[in-house]
């Protein structure tokens, strides 16, 4: 399991008794479509902390799949980066105790997306650190083929080269783009790390417009708004199942197909209550 968090609130088949599977898949559709809690609540007359079950119970079967159908991946030009959020409460509103132990305040989604394929085969959720930042290269090495030689791309995050030397030993071409906005214009430097590729073909771009399709699709992630988690497990399980949706459901407008067809891990396009039912939740 990827999460590395606690689950035992949970029972399994809690609130699955509850909620008829029509219904249950309903909630869940309203969740990946990016209406609030509160909003499907009324709309379903379901009580909100049963919604919250049922997204935990889904988010973590997602999570446990992805885990298991991310492997393998073919070559790719992979890039990644990291989308802030917050839990809770905001980073300066924390008490010191809170402070140490990471669970409120700011979060960071760190992501990578095919630049082909669009396809998202990691994802972690935790500070913005030098400790999560090798977390997830090793995550994402683990799920690539070793027999071709992959590509990385990274925004300037310090602790990123040496996080790609620890998981994937230099075999691998890999480059870090750094923006500078000035009052009047972009100032773009680009550096290859290790590697021998164009280095004007290192970019972070691709996985930006998909940092805005997460936060058109998850409240969670909304900037200036009430939607933010106040849980850090139920922020990782929205993630895990809108993450999963837009995998092996979501038809990515230029590719005409979703990104686990593109990257050649399903034949075609799954409905969600297909999704859903490979992972256990139906």
């Amino acid at each position: 399991m990827r999460i590395g968090l606690a689950r035992g609130f949970l029972q399994k088949g809690d609130c699955m008794n509850v909620v008829r599977p029509d219904k249950r898949l309903r909630i869940l559709k309203w969740l990946v479509d990016g209406a609030g809690v509160r909003a499907i609540e009324r709309n379903e007359g379901v009580h909100r902390d049963t919604i919250l079950r049922l997204l935990v119970n889904a988010g973590y079967n997602c999570d446990d799949f992805l885990d298991i159908t991310m492997r393998d991946l073919r070559r790719e030009h992979w890039e990644i980066d990291e989308m802030w959020t917050f839990c809770r409460k905001k980073e300066k509103r924390l008490t010191p105790d809170e402070k140490i132990e990471g669970v409120w305040g700011d979060q960071y989604l760190f992501l990578a997306i095919g630049q082909r394929s669009k396809l998202i085969p990691a994802f972690l959720i935790g500070k913005r650190n030098e400790v999560n930042a090798c977390k997830f290269m090793k995550d994402l090495a683990g799920r690539l083929r070793t027999s071709v030689r992959h590509r990385l791309s990274t925004d300037g995050f310090l602790p990123y080269p040496e996080a790609v030397r620890l998981a994937f030993k230099n075999a691998v071409d890999y480059g870090v783009i750094v923006k500078e906005f000035t009052a009047t214009s972009v100032v773009i430097a680009r550096r290859i790390i290790c590697g021998c590729f164009d280095k004007e073909k290192i970019c972070t771009s691709h996985v930006e417009r998909g940092n805005l399709t997460i936060r058109t699709f998850m409240r969670r992630y909304v900037r200036r708004a009430l939607g933010f988690s106040k849980k850090l497990e139920n922020l990782w399980a929205a993630t895990a199942l809108n993450v999963a949706h837009y995998n092996f459901c979501w038809k990515h407008r230029t590719l005409k197909m979703t990104p686990a067809m593109a990257a050649g891990l399903t034949g075609y396009r799954w409905t969600f209550e297909e999704l859903l039912a490979a992972a256990g939740v139906l």
